[in-house]
């Protein structure tokens, strides 16, 4: 296993470079610059926090993750709660955050392969472009492990910061290096004038709407940071001080890019206009690649078919490299913690646990394209918020309940695993996202019990919730398994969070 989920420690500026290619996704790439071409002020919160996730990372978990973790997030969660019940529902959750996010990047590259090629809009051409991607995305994870992955990663991160601060420059330049310029254009092209520069385009500008907004934000901030696929990536820090130095690398990043993000779209506003991104895909996913046609000069000149070209050469390696580490994150769960710690009680060999990564691989991502194909007339977007909102909810309270507190027991950890998850799914179904909005999944129908889109605001205090009173309510907290769980983590306090041997 360590050969295919390890990976080298490689130098701080990579294993930097490699955290935040994992954490940009195609999603942030695409989606966030949409949202900030049709929504305005939305899509700028939503790029900073996303930026802010990641240091709330860096600054609350990453030191204590590096020390707890091995491999997959059931290392962590299983260091002073070991079981067949842990390792399970550690897998379960890494499924359920990292499969509907694989299913939306791999979605997107239908659409976004066929806006790129030229190819007709039809079920067929799609699915085509889905099954080549997929493929790709199989033989990396399968072939390449977390080395293979980590080198895609620093490869696709340079591309993106390259290619979009060009087209950044190219934005600014074209209003003479003035932000108000391209602002008060983008008003104009986004055809809602000063509402461009307030809340509510998003959701809108009721108070309920309002509150969707808030914790869409607080939804962002709490879970993108504690996705499977990026926590994995600290295991392979050499040191404490490594890690440390790699999350500055990593937040400097994405940082920088998602102010980038912030002038694309705003760029996209006020060259190419709503109108013509809306006709050309509701969500805005490819209002990066039309403001490269804009930007490149005449129709059909060789500056609009280079800057095209590097725009798209960017999206199809970050889909690529988004899918492969979802891919692996999924994998390495499935054999190290279904596989060799449930059904093997860890004693599985090596080898044989890296043979079965590599078919786990195979078998997640044949049915990420399964349900890639199948979901290609639905608004993708909802299962985005959905893999956020369980990363949110579950995770992050069984981690930070794991790492810091001492009386965190077996139940209040499958508490706030199962709990946080399950309600964050059953109040997505019934949300305004699924239903009862022309923008909704299902614009027909009518069951949208939950009136939010984003269930963050319900969903993550339930997870910690249910974490401390599946804790406190444990009467096996006063048997002796439960003195002895307490005993193992006093004994680790020091090296957990301080590192000390």
């Amino acid at each position: 296993m360590n050969d295919f989920s390890s990976g080298t420690q490689g130098t701080v500026l990579k294993n930097g470079l490699a955290i935040a290619g994992d954490y940009i996704s195609a999603a942030t790439v695409l989606s966030t610059t949409g949202i900030v071409a049709l929504a305005g002020y939305d899509g700028y919160v939503l790029a900073v926090s996303t930026a802010l996730s990641l240091v709330l990372l860096m600054f609350l978990l990453a030191e204590p993750l590096r020390n707890a973790g091995r491999f997959t997030m059931g290392d962590v969660l299983a260091r002073n709660m070991p079981g067949r019940a842990v390792r399970i529902a550690a897998c379960v959750v890494t499924l359920s955050a990292t499969l509907p996010f694989l299913v939306v990047q791999l979605s997107g590259a239908g659409s976004l392969l066929t806006f790129i090629l030229d190819l007709p809009h039809v079920a067929g051409a799609r699915t085509a472009c889905v099954i080549i991607v997929g493929s790709l995305m199989i033989i990396y994870a399968a072939l390449g492990g977390m080395r293979g992955t980590a080198l895609i990663q620093m490869i696709k991160i340079v591309i993106l910061l390259g290619t979009s601060a060009v087209v950044a420059a190219l934005v600014l330049n074209r209003f003479d290096w003035s932000p108000g310029k391209v602002l008060r254009a983008a008003q104009h092209g986004s055809g809602t004038g000063p509402a461009f520069l307030q809340q509510g385009l998003q959701l809108g500008t009721s108070a309920v709407d309002r509150l969707d907004f808030i914790g869409l934000q607080i939804t962002v901030v709490l879970g993108v940071a504690c996705l499977p696929h990026i926590t994995m990536r600290l295991y392979s820090a050499q040191d404490v001080p490594a890690v440390r130095r790699s999350m500055s690398w990593a937040v400097g990043t994405v940082t920088t890019f998602c102010l980038l993000v912030i002038v694309m779209g705003t760029g996209a506003a006020a060259l190419v206009g709503s109108q013509r991104i809306t006709a050309a895909d509701p969500q805005g996913r490819t209002s990066v690649l039309m403001l490269s046609q804009v930007l490149g000069g005449a129709p059909g000149s060789a500056g609009v078919t280079i800057l095209y070209s590097a725009v798209a050469g960017m999206v199809f390696i970050t889909l690529l490299s988004s899918v492969a580490g979802m891919t692996l994150a999924a994998a390495s769960s499935l054999a190290h913690d279904l596989f060799a710690h449930a059904a093997r009680r860890g004693q599985a060999e090596p080898r044989t646990e890296m043979t079965v990564a590599v078919w786990t691989s195979v078998g997640v991502g044949t049915v990420a394209i399964a349900l890639s194909t199948l979901v290609q007339g639905w608004d993708v977007g909802v299962l985005t918020t959905l893999a956020v909102c369980v990363g949110a909810s579950a995770v992050a309270p069984a981690l930070t309940y794991s790492l810091f507190w001492r009386g965190f027991t077996r139940t209040g950890l499958l508490a706030s695993l199962y709990g946080g998850a399950a309600c964050a799914l059953l109040l997505m179904v019934f949300s305004k996202a699924v239903s009862g909005t022309p923008s909704a999944i299902f614009p027909n129908a009518d069951f949208d019990l939950f009136p939010m889109q984003s269930t963050g605001l319900v969903s993550i205090p339930f997870g910690y919730l249910a974490g401390w009173l599946g804790s406190r309510l444990d009467h096996r907290r006063r048997a002796a398994g439960s003195q002895e769980s307490r005993r193992q983590y006093e004994e680790s306090e020091a090296r957990l969070l301080a590192g000390a041997e």
